[in-house]
């Protein structure tokens, strides 16, 4: 296989007739569409009118994610103290309570024939963008343009090699392009945020989606105990055991979990280099939306598609996720920090149960079907990414943190 033919997808018609064409506004069934999160509901006032009992039972299954997300909310405050001193109850975060509650209702609601009827009000993508655009809050691009410079430089030059290698390595394995695109944003910036984000690019099926996140949860739990342990035993600085953290583990609880194991110094650099490959995933979605728009789903016949079609694609909450940054970033410097730090304090955990409600949506609306369909190619593609991302993430780590100390 030439090195074309795994970095570059084919443009044989078989491959322009599974993916859609660029110029037509066509997706596969389930998928994460820009016009589906953003079409009108129907009911409302610019949507037609909803027969009563959809919109009835709509409303029920609103009912069962929040009563679902309010029993994570409680496990994810109270399992701790039921079992104190066990490092796994204190490990585990709200996203696995979520997801595990999800799928729980899942299999109940299958089982009793209420799962589709209930479906309406499944809103992952509504959560989970609404929850993406409150993390926005909670980056201050001050700290990372003032304090972060090698933060600034480990992102871009991890996150281009990670997904790089994923999506080639994907290529190889014969994996699916939008899967493969899900796959390689999580691992290189920041799992599941990154994969929503990709998905809502290049109009990933939900059941690609799902995958995606569960993969990457299966993968952060034991990276929040394993890391800790193995920058212990090769004697990193406290700096350079957070940037390892932080450029390797793929979400942001875990992460935090992590850093906090290692000591405060290590968990504020951690956050930082975080933070700093979240701020780019609106540059990874800009990419993979044109390149599936002008490369991927375009036909050898058809014009080039123009600026209308990117804008069309584009993940429009990327731009809610950076306003929420510029205007935090701006208010923390008009009122004092303690006040500052409460009204931040709210926005995060607003995130917090928008992001719960989401992974529980997830879990409601993930079917078994597609982890057969899946099949093991992913889980191998994963895995030897998750390789490579730790061994890059040390190399700049050392490269560039060894020195550095948090002021």
């Amino acid at each position: 296989m030439t090195a074309e033919e795994t970095t570059s997808p084919p443009e044989a018609p078989d491959r322009a007739e599974r993916a859609g064409h660029a110029d037509r506004a066509e997706a596969p069934e389930g998928a994460v569409t820009p016009e589906r999160a953003e079409a009108p509901e129907p009911g409302g006032p610019d949507g037609p009118a909803a027969p009563p009992s959809s919109v009835g039972w709509a409303v029920l299954g609103v009912v069962v994610v929040l009563v679902l997300g309010a029993a994570t909310r409680f496990l994810d405050k109270n399992v701790s103290g039921w079992f104190e001193g066990s490092d796994l109850a204190k490990a585990i975060e709200y996203p696995i309570y979520a997801v595990v509650l999800g799928l729980l209702g899942n299999a109940v609601l299958t089982a009793t024939g209420l799962r589709d009827r209930l479906a309406g009000g499944f809103r992952t993508e509504f959560f989970i963008k609404t929850g993406l655009v409150l993390l926005g809050a909670s980056i201050n691009l001050k700290v990372i343009v003032t304090a972060a410079g090698p933060a600034i430089v480990q992102g871009i030059v991890l996150i281009t090699t990670v997904f790089l290698f994923t999506w080639w390595l994907g290529g190889r394995f014969g994996l699916d392009d939008k899967l493969r695109a899900l796959l390689s944003a999580a691992v290189s910036i920041c799992g599941v945020s990154a994969a929503i984000a990709a998905a809502g690019a290049v109009q990933a099926k939900r059941e690609q989606l799902a995958y995606s996140a569960s993969l990457v949860i299966a993968f952060a739990l034991p990276s929040i105990f394993i890391l800790p342990a193995a920058a212990s035993a090769l004697g990193l600085s406290p700096e350079v055991a957070g940037a390892w953290i932080g450029g390797n583990i793929d979400t942001t609880a875990a992460v935090t979990a992590a850093g906090t194991i290692v000591g405060e110094h290590a968990l504020a650099v951690a956050t930082i280099v975080k933070v700093t490959q979240n701020a780019l995933i609106g540059v990874v979605v800009v990419l993979l939306t044109a390149w599936f728009a002008f490369r991927v789903e375009r036909r050898p016949d058809a014009a080039r598609p123009g600026l209308g079609e990117l804008w069309r694609r584009f993940p429009k909450f990327v731009l809610g996720f950076v306003a929420a940054s510029v205007i935090a970033t701006w208010y923390l410097t008009t009122v004092a920090a303690a006040e500052g730090k409460a009204v931040i304090g709210v926005a995060n955990d607003l995130r917090v149960w928008f992001l719960i409600l989401a992974f529980v949506s997830i879990g409601l609306e993930f079917r078994v079907s597609a982890l057969r369909e899946a099949g093991w190619r992913p889980v191998v593609v994963f895995a030897s990414a998750t390789v490579v991302n730790v061994v890059v993430a040390l190399g700049l780590a050392v490269l560039l943190f060894s020195g550095f100390t948090v002021a």
